[in-house]
């Protein structure tokens, strides 16, 4: 009878062990398929910090941030060495405060004896917010009314030609050209300007400002962001993530100028948008006028933002699905000799104004001053935005709605070195 009771103790023993064991397996188990299901944490937006000196300059193939702040000055010095040393400084500053912190050293209580710097402060604790700082150097860097201005005009590369003209625009001198220009993008838009700000007032003496404008990006996180008109905008960018698509079009590599490889063209447009006239369209001509379905961001004819553009796709009665001067269409590659450019554009809202509108029905009102900053990366403006701008801006259904009102073409330098500063190429011999 013991040696029963024994018996069977141990097998209520072994069963136990063996159940704790299996649940025990089973919370190990459970454990790993929550951690596998739980989302990354999310990285505070304020806290990314995105590095100032590498192969190439920040804020071309960087995730877009939130906000922008473009500035563009004209050179007041006539000295070589002004411009030099203020191209030192721009550097070390902006290498600074892509890390978070001001522009210069702040004095504290326990450094005396430390040079003042008026930074105006306004970022302090903020954070980095992935704050970049993009320079270019504009066709009057190295001529101004037919003179060499610093003993460079015969290292000006053939590709930062001067615009031509396009069709319809209506430029405003104080929203055009100039000689160097800032492009800050950040996570916040007090970052963004505080950055343009602080470069500004270390030019003081050596360059002014000619013309600026503040944008924002508005999408959800890894989404293409859309514009005041409502679409999607950058759907058809070559991938930023392939290393041979940058080398083909948008980083420079021409021989007349080896200072510039690794570095790219950047056009800039102030595109004014009448908001008060697309707004009355339907939702079916706007389509029309992108090519892309409106909600979804597809192609017309299509389900998916990124499904390929079929500029063959006709419907039962035999019309193009995707119009003949939509906008889709005519910038697309395929109808560009292949031609493609990175675009990295922001919106602008400027508040209201008086306006006379260039297409009927012709109305002169208050309305927006709103529209898109429109940003294009190449390596080379005149096989890049020069031949797709002209097809785009004799036929595009859009014209109807958008005013090129700013232009201005830069060419953006490689990455500096640390110890070094930016552009240093065009100036060493």
């Amino acid at each position: 009878m013991a040696n029963e009771q024994d018996s069977s103790r141990r097998r209520f023993l072994k069963a136990g062990v063996a159940a704790g064991a299996a649940l025990g397996a089973g919370s190990v188990a459970h454990a790993a398929t929550q951690a596998q299901l739980k989302p990354p944490a999310l990285v505070d937006p304020m806290m990314v910090v995105e590095p100032f000196f590498g192969e190439h300059q920040g804020g071309i193939v960087t995730p877009q941030q939130s906000h922008i702040y473009v500035a563009v000055l004209d050179l007041t010095t006539d000295k070589r060495d002004d411009v030099i040393a203020l191209l030192k400084s721009w550097t070390d500053a902006a290498a600074r405060m892509s890390k978070g912190e001001t522009a210069q050293p702040i004095v504290t209580d326990d450094q005396p004896e430390a040079k003042a710097a008026p930074d105006s402060g306004d970022i302090l604790g903020l954070g980095a917010a992935g704050l970049t700082i993009t320079f270019g150097f504009g066709p009057g860097m190295f001529t101004k009314d037919g003179h060499d201005r610093y003993g460079i005009s015969n290292r000006r590369p053939a590709a930062l030609v001067d615009l031509p003209r396009f069709n319809g625009d209506q430029l405003l001198p104080q929203k055009t050209g100039g000689d160097i220009m800032i492009q800050a993008c950040a996570n916040d838009a007090q970052v963004a300007f505080h950055a343009v700000r602080q470069l500004a007032r270390m030019a003081y003496g050596n360059a002014a400002m000619r013309w600026g404008q503040a944008g924002f990006a508005s999408g959800a996180r890894g989404k293409t962001p859309r514009n005041l008109m409502g679409f999607k905008d950058g759907t058809n960018n070559p991938r930023v993530a392939d290393p041979a698509l940058m080398k083909e079009f948008v980083w420079a590599n021409a021989a007349d100028a080896p200072w510039m490889n690794g570095g790219s063209y950047s056009v800039v447009r102030r595109i004014r948008i009448t908001l008060e006239h697309w707004d009355t369209m339907e939702r079916g001509f706007q389509e029309q006028v992108f090519g892309r379905e409106k909600y979804s961001g597809a192609p017309l004819g299509k389900k998916n933002e990124f499904d390929p553009v079929d500029l063959d796709a006709v419907d039962k009665d035999g019309n193009q699905v995707i119009p003949e001067n939509s906008h889709v269409r005519l910038s697309n590659r395929g109808t560009n000799n292949g031609a493609q450019i990175l675009r990295r554009s922001y919106s602008y809202n400027d508040g209201t104004d008086f306006y006379i509108e260039r297409w009927p029905p012709w109305r002169q009102e208050t309305e927006y001053d709103a529209g898109l900053i429109f940003i294009a990366f190449q390596g080379d403006p005149r096989t890049g935005f020069i031949p797709i701008n002209e097809r785009l801006s004799k036929f595009d259904m859009m014209n109807q709605f958008t005013t090129h009102v700013g232009s201005g073409v830069v060419a953006c330098p490689p990455g500096a070195r640390p110890g070094s500063y930016i552009g240093a190429g065009l100036f060493e011999t």
